[in-house]
């Protein structure tokens, strides 16, 4: 299968290529460039318009080193072992913390432009970026002096960015004893979606003890990172974590708490899908955590890699021609890693790297139906990405919660295309699974959230020990999945394996994917009142998601996610797939 490994050759042929060593030097030489320039333009006001023209137009230009952290940071997430990328990626992080120093140069002189409105509406280079330039003036009461904003970025590279690492290459490489043999970390999991009881109880079992050989080591990277969001949120004037979280997701608390109160009083609906699930599997308790994935009906559904292909493009062509094209092209030039091996990261990823126009993706794949979601769901960032090429980069970044939105559409399009043209037996397979990847998306993310946050609060008090961990992961399933869940068959160690916990620079990496599915299902919900139609105005959305909080965004598709009721009109949705289930 010569397209499932994904080609890097369009960044650069290897390390020791001309082409990267020379984007590499070039790399040094222009950081100098441009903080010589800041040093010596931004020490006062005269001819603003110009600087911050020029500023800009080096920005932008700047990005195409992107390509050199690309290709480091994929290559190292096929083969945790290769010390090459992990160095050089080491090295070029040093190198791009040093560009911070003009960044806070510039952060500074646009927070003392008195009038700045005056000088975008000037310019049209400046209108174009002005959310840019306005979410800098807005920031300045968050950031802390030059010299401060300099030394963080430092001791990130061996403080939390160390720790992150660490996570990562602990569990690429942590082996679990299943049958007589030993499987990867992405392997063992996989095992969660086998047709067979045994296999599935047995390799949680296995998980569960793999995991007893890094928990020490990963509760330290946890304690270590999570000890230094406090400090960064404390320093930069948050009441905590979370509501740095929120600022730099573009996310209110309004908005945040409208979509949990709606998903608190939605939390019931999904016991009862627990439920009719637990019974068809024989359980009497509650579902135990290891059959939360387990395939419900009389067709066991598997996929070729290329049978996955083809439906996953026969379903994106039937929503719309720039997206099934998209699509064929990330297949056809291996945009896509696809199946696990040894050293090779688990879980699954979507990177779009503006200076090429192009995305890579890495799943892994093992041919069960929720794999060929996985695919559309990270074609779908993919989505995303193609939508902002057209933007200067300065203007195609986007935040969390919204960067869920494009992917679990995809998900929604080939899981409602599917039920159409399946049989009964089948029918009820994908759509078990779709409710099964909303009670995921729903209900254990609220699980996580719920972690995170006692974490952060605890963690003020001192490091936690491994046990508390595990402790305040049980209660959050507990609390989110209430009798849903044989509580006698939990997970403890969910926090070891979801390498989102140790994103420094994205705390609360839960609740985006919960705004995600529920935003997303909205949309599809105004994709079937209008047809194609929506097709435009949904990539309109997508390629101003750069430029627009939230809310704005939610604006030009029609909603106002303030309101406790669009998130209710969202889980209805829900509520009508598990009613249709239980009475199946």
């Amino acid at each position: 299968m010569d397209n499932c490994y994904w080609s890097l050759e369009e960044l650069f042929p290897s390390f020791e290529s001309e082409g990267f060593q020379k984007c590499f030097e070039d790399l040094k030489k222009e950081v100098i460039k441009i903080n010589s320039w800041a040093e010596e333009n931004f020490s006062n006001k005269d001819d603003a318009l110009k600087k911050i023209e020029t500023y800009i137009s080096m920005q932008n230009n700047f990005s195409k080193f992107q390509t050199l952290t690309s290709f480091a940071s994929l290559s190292l997430s096929v083969d945790s072992n290769n010390n090459t990328a992990r160095r050089l990626l080491g090295q070029l992080e040093n190198i791009f913390t040093d560009i911070t120093v003009s960044d806070n140069k510039f952060y500074e002189f646009i927070d003392g432009i008195e009038d700045l409105d005056g000088l975008v509406s000037s310019s049209e280079v400046l209108k174009s970026h002005e959310f840019y330039l306005k979410e800098i003036k807005e920031g300045s009461k968050h950031r802390l002096s030059e010299k401060e904003e300099y030394i963080l970025a430092k001791v990130r590279q061996t403080g939390s960015g160390a720790f992150s690492k660490q996570q990562e290459f602990l569990t690429s490489n942590l082996l679990a004893e299943f049958d007589g043999g030993l499987l990867t970390l992405s392997e063992i999991r996989n095992k969660a979606y086998d047709e067979n009881a045994s296999v599935r109880e047995g390799a949680y079992f296995a998980e569960l003890g793999a995991y007893k050989k890094i928990e020490g080591p990963a509760a330290f990277s946890l304690n270590a990172i999570k000890g230094e969001v406090i400090t960064i949120s404390e320093l930069r004037g948050f009441e905590s974590p979370l509501d740095m979280a929120l600022y730099y997701s573009r996310m209110d608390r309004q908005t945040l708490e409208a979509m949990f109160s709606a998903i608190r009083k939605c939390l019931p609906m999904f016991i009862k899908y627990f439920d009719k699930k637990a019974g068809l599997l024989g359980h009497k308790n509650g579902l135990p955590f290891y059959d939360l994935f387990a395939p419900v009906g009389k067709v066991w559904m598997r996929f070729t890699y290329p049978q996955a292909q083809a439906f996953v493009l026969d379903n994106f062509y039937n929503f719309s021609e720039n997206l099934g094209s998209l699509a064929e092209r990330a297949f056809k030039n291996n945009w896509v890693d696809a199946f696990p091996r040894k050293g090779k990261v688990g879980g699954a990823f979507c990177s779009n790297i503006h200076p090429i126009g192009e995305s890579r993706i890495l799943t892994n794949f093992t041919g069960s139906f929720n794999d060929c979601l996985t695919i559309a769901h990270e074609l779908g960032h993919a989505y995303h990405g193609n939508t902002l090429m057209g933007e200067a980069y300065l203007n195609s970044g986007y935040s969390m919660p919204i960067a869920e939105t494009a992917s679990t559409m995809c998900e929604s399009i080939i899981t409602k295309a599917a039920i159409k043209s399946a049989s009964k037996d089948e029918a009820l397979v994908i759509l078990e699974n779709d409710i099964m990847g909303s009670s995921q998306v729903i209900v254990d993310i609220y699980s996580r959230f719920l972690f995170e946050d006692e974490v952060f609060n605890r963690r003020k008090g001192g490091p936690l020990p491994v046990e508390e961990f595990k402790e305040i992961m049980v209660d959050s399933q507990i609390k989110a999945y209430g009798d849903g869940l044989d509580k006698q068959f939990l997970h403890p160690y969910m926090w070891v394996c979801k390498p989102h916990y140790y994103f420094a620079d994205s705390n609360y990496y839960n609740f985006p994917y919960a705004y995600g599915l529920l935003f997303s299902k909205g949309l599809y919900a105004k994709y079937l009142e209008s047809g194609p139609e929506f097709v435009k105005l949904y990539d309109e959305m997508l390629s101003k998601t750069g430029k627009n909080n939230l809310y704005d965004v939610g604006k030009i598709a029609g909603i106002d996610i303030r309101d406790e009721g669009f998130w209710l009109s969202s889980l209805k949705m829900v509520e009508g797939e598990i009613g249709q289930f239980v009475n199946m």
